[in-house]
């Protein structure tokens, strides 16, 4: 076996019929708002390949600052329109295309414990400049489960109506960025979807990559945050784009993760059978976690194609096969709120 990323590629980007109904009916083109980070290629594929199969030749504009050219290389090759755009410029973003379908995926979270004006800004004024650029189109926006407070894992994590309590700067900031688009879709009556997710998952990033890389150099496995949700980044991408048909006004809020709560040394022991490595722990598990109940999500969407026990498989096998990664640690065992 070797890690092969256009393999990869091709599997995180496989629309199903859900995702190709929902962009069949698009009327006009669909933007991608921030894809340059490590989301973004799949899930414009994914919408490229479902419009493709629909017989629908709307296009998919990926915007972003792409510092990495190679990312935009490789999404234009894909059929992609690629546009640069700094989206804290007012007058730049007033200068974007035309769309009638939007998902929302710029924001700052590392890096924000010690400049937490630039993530403020990022993660409330840039959403609303993107809110009143296109009060008559639909949004799909991520979001974060960071929104909510700890909780035990036996509740199975807060549901879409529980009250937020963020922790730390960029959590609260994140709820900053919720509110400016509910504000805006309000007054303006867009249709918006506020996607909580809570954590996304494949070979080359993920809670499972950052459990298996710490074994792998044989550090010990943290275990202050002793629960976790995942969910594969190919589930991920298809229930984000299915989400543009449930936007509305005042905005829907949906939790996408996992749809269950797992245990952080069970993932690490189940990684260390796949990989023939022991795993070995420090701190003890709090009675709370950060999670977030997905119930929802799967009752709307339909089950995950991909389970735990298949992402650890896939995550095993790429590491073995020396496959890159994309060296963006998520934190999730951080419980102060610094990122």
């Amino acid at each position: 076996m070797t890690a092969d990323i256009e393999q990869l590629m091709s599997d995180l980007s496989d629309p199903d019929e859900g995702v190709t109904r929902t962009l069949s009916r698009l009327e006009g083109d669909l933007m991608l708002l921030g894809a340059g980070g490590k989301i973004g290629h799949g899930l414009a594929l994914m919408a490229r390949r479902a419009l493709d199969a629909a017989g629908n030749g709307r296009r998919v504009i990926a915007v972003s600052r792409f510092s990495d050219a190679q990312t935009r290389a490789a999404m234009q090759r894909d059929g992609i329109e690629t546009v640069t755009c700094d989206l804290a410029d007012a007058d730049a973003v007033a200068n974007l295309p035309e769309a009638s379908d939007l998902v929302y995926m710029a924001g700052q979270k590392f890096g924000a414990t010690g400049a937490a004006g630039a993530t403020w800004m990022l993660n409330t004024y840039v959403p609303a400049l993107a809110a009143q650029r296109w009060p008559n189109s639909r949004f799909a926006v991520y979001s974060s489960g960071n929104v909510y407070p700890f909780t035990l894992p036996q509740s199975g994590g807060p549901a879409e109506d529980h009250e937020p309590a963020p922790i730390g700067e960029y959590a609260q900031s994140v709820l900053g960025r919720e509110r400016m688009f509910e504000y805006f879709s309000i007054v303006n009556t867009t249709k918006v979807a506020l996607v909580r997710l809570n954590y996304a998952v494949e070979p080359r990033y993920g809670v499972l990559v950052d459990l298996a890389k710490n074994m792998l150099a044989g550090k010990p496995i943290d275990l202050s945050m002793g629960y976790v949700n995942i969910v594969w980044q190919g589930d991920c991408n298809r229930v984000t784009l299915r989400c543009l048909d449930m936007a509305a006004s005042p905005p829907v809020v949906l939790n996408l993760a996992g749809p269950g709560v797992l245990r952080v040394r069970e993932l690490a022991e189940q990684l260390g059978r796949e990989m023939a490595v022991e795993p070995r722990f420090t701190g003890t598990e709090g009675e709370t976690a950060l999670l977030s109940n997905g119930s929802r999500c799967w009752q709307a969407f339909g089950p995950p194609r991909i389970g735990v026990e298949q992402m650890v498989r896939r995550v095993a096998d790429w590491l073995k096969c020396a496959g890159s990664t994309l060296d963006k640690p998520t934190h999730f065992e951080v419980r102060n709120g610094k990122f």
